[in-house]
């Protein structure tokens, strides 16, 4: 069976659900409905790999999918110590699951991000002793006692992770979050206006501006063969890149900047986009000419959409066969270095 490879498809394991309630997401994921019930449906389908899953996958022509732990994972653990066991075990559950079916499935690593050195440790086993093809972060961390603080990976501090993702030469995924509690309050910018919350706005917002961040640091120049991934068509930036480009280039920033080279140029080099939750066809087309090809992949993002939706969309997308080809199985089997032909 050669279908296609999907690449941002969350999974929760049981510790997470006893540990980390999606009680506290109840009210954004189903506005007016109590915090305490509706959610059960959605725990078992983010539980659910070899059952209803795998039976989607195969009436629908999904060959393969990179499973990771759902947002906000360990970066929504503001203690570190719960962070890094949070990302252990479910890197340890998720190593399991993966082996009863590794035909049909591997694994992108939860990483606790409180602490650089202790990230790139658990990197390197879940690549070295479980079998995993890379890792994924959930925009920010959080830390402070009321978890009130938001640390990006774009400093200094987090060279020791990136030097190791370098070494290991696998990528990291960066994946969006809802917005903490503090941001809710009602003088803040979500606080009273909730609707934006989620998927639709507050996602590619919050999480563009963190890749903004990353790829202007100067971490891509010190560490040029790192590769990250962003999805839902790269959160909106492959359409802001002349501009943004545009102005780091200006006479009155180039001097100043902390990155040697643009903003196309590292989504060109470092950067790939991914179709998940996101079945935009002109936006794909667009994405292949902005950045290329080869930095275009396919996902779903079940169980958030479905395997369904995304593969009607995908039988019936116009695009040249060896562009679809690629897309679909090719860029991620290269990328992720799958066990998988071509």
């Amino acid at each position: 069976m050669k279908g296609t490879i999907a690449v941002e498809e969350a999974i929760i394991d049981p510790a997470g659900i006893e540990s980390h309630s999606f009680a506290q997401f109840q009210s954004i994921l189903q506005p007016g409905s109590e915090k305490t019930t509706g959610l059960s449906a959605h725990e078992q389908r983010l539980l659910d790999i070899h059952g209803e899953r795998l039976k989607k996958m195969d009436e629908h022509g999904v060959e393969y999918m990179l499973l990771s732990l759902t947002s906000p994972g360990a970066q929504g653990e503001a203690d570190p110590e719960n962070a890094k066991k949070v990302a252990q075990v479910a890197n340890d559950y998720l190593a399991g699951e993966v082996k009863k079916n590794p035909k049909r499935f591997g694994a992108l690593a939860a990483l606790s991000m409180h602490n650089a050195k202790e990230a790139a440790d658990e990197l390197r086993r879940a690549v070295n002793e479980l079998g995993m093809f890379g890792g994924l972060v959930n925009d920010f961390q959080s830390k402070g006692k009321e978890a009130e603080e938001k640390v990006y990976f774009d400093t200094p501090d987090y060279d020791p992770f990136w030097e190791t993702v370098q070494e290991l030469d696998v990528p990291i995924y960066f994946h969006p979050r809802y917005a903490i509690s503090q941001d809710l309050k009602p003088d803040t910018k979500y606080g009273a206006r909730k609707h934006l919350l989620g998927a639709g706005v507050q996602f590619h917002l919050d999480l563009s501006w963190h890749l903004y961040a990353v790829c202007s640091s100067g971490i891509f120049d010190r560490f040029p063969k790192v590769q990250i991934v962003a999805g839902h068509l790269g959160e909106g930036i492959p359409f802001n890149l002349w501009r943004a480009s545009h102005w780091i280039n200006h006479p009155f920033k180039r001097g100043s900047r902390p990155m040697k080279e643009d903003y196309l140029y590292y989504w060109t080099h470092n950067v790939s986009i991914t179709t998940s939750g996101d079945y935009n066809t002109r936006g794909l087309k667009y994405c292949i000419e902005e950045i290329g090809l080869d930095r275009c992949l396919y996902a779903i993002d079940t169980p958030y959409d479905t395997v369904e939706e995304a593969q009607t969309w995908w039988k019936t997308i116009d695009l040249p066969e060896e562009q679809k080809e690629a897309v679909a199985r090719k860029n991620a089997i290269r990328l992720f270095k799958l066990p998988l032909e071509e």
